[in-house]
């Protein structure tokens, strides 16, 4: 979210307790803007378990995966069942971040193994694919 909003990275990893919000507004390319309000919820949990109250709404979910740690793999099919069969109205977007510390053709063998469908690849750190997959989420809820 940050690498996106203020075009922001820090190394110093801050884990999201509660839910961060920010704001954004983005030129679909002539079709008109989008304000998209943002909001990071923590990540401890499973996506169930977090407050409805901060899902409710929503038009769109980006759901985000550390690549480099194979335990957050462990949900991530049920996690997307559950955003599908809940919210069937919103868009979701999964996305594995960090592919500038894995190999992507190793990373993406290992999630087609698990039948984890992934749609963006994406670096907050060098800020591959990010504004790309807000973007498409946008045009998507537009």
């Amino acid at each position: 979210m940050r690498r996106f909003v203020e075009n922001a990275f820090s190394e110093e990893y801050k884990v999201t307790l509660g839910v961060q919000i920010q704001k954004k507004v983005i030129d679909l390319k002539g079709r008109k803007s989008l304000s998209m309000i943002i909001w990071d919820i923590e990540g401890n949990t499973t996506i169930k378990n977090t407050r409805s109250s901060y899902l409710l709404g929503s038009s769109g979910f980006i759901y985000v995966f550390d690549a480099t740690r194979i335990d957050t793999f462990n949900e991530l099919n049920e996690e997307m069942a559950f955003l599908v069969n809940t919210y069937p109205q919103a868009k979701i977007k999964m996305i594995a971040n960090k592919v500038d510390l894995v190999n992507i053709s190793a990373l993406k063998d290992l999630l087609a193994t698990k039948q984890i469908e992934c749609d963006y690849f994406t670096s907050a750190k060098t800020g591959e694919m990010v504004n790309e997959m807000f973007e498409a989420l946008g045009k998507e809820i537009a």
